[in-house]
């Protein structure tokens, strides 16, 4: 442990590589990359984000990330997340969905941007479509 700024005890970069290495058998570049000051920061965050259980799924959060990837087209984040989310138990078929949807999704937004169409009139018709779906969940 050493002193932190505020005068708390953080861990030594030594003691989280050593528990990176516990997890994953090693310790990528990419957390050798972070400085000292924030590494116990960054592989907290890391983990609560993307190893923890939550509200969504790891499988579905991967998946989430692979979407992401596929967007911002970040071959790094789209091999990490295409693997976890098969670690997680994603088949191609889901994968590939999440890819498709992000495509999807990448393009009407360009669409509807570029055309400039009036937002009130877009959130507008979006609830009224929302609404008539709803009505027809109820009566099936």
């Amino acid at each position: 442990m050493i002193n932190n700024l505020r005068g708390g005890f953080t861990m030594s970069r030594e003691a989280v590589f050593n528990e990176i290495e516990q997890m994953f058998g090693l310790v990528p570049a990419m957390f050798k990359s972070v400085p000292e000051s924030t590494i116990e920061l960054e592989w907290n965050l890391f983990k609560s984000i993307h190893l923890a259980e939550g509200a969504i799924p790891n499988k579905d959060r991967e998946l989430i990330g692979v979407a992401i990837s596929a967007a911002t087209k970040c071959r790094y984040c789209a091999y990490f997340h295409t693997e976890m989310a098969k670690l997680n138990g994603a088949t191609e078929e889901e994968i590939e969905e999440a890819v498709h949807y992000a495509k999807s999704t990448a393009g009407w937004s360009a669409y509807v941007n570029g055309l400039q169409l009036n937002f009130d009139e877009f959130t507008k018709e979006v609830d009224q479509a929302c609404e008539h779906v709803r009505s027809t969940m109820v009566n099936a």
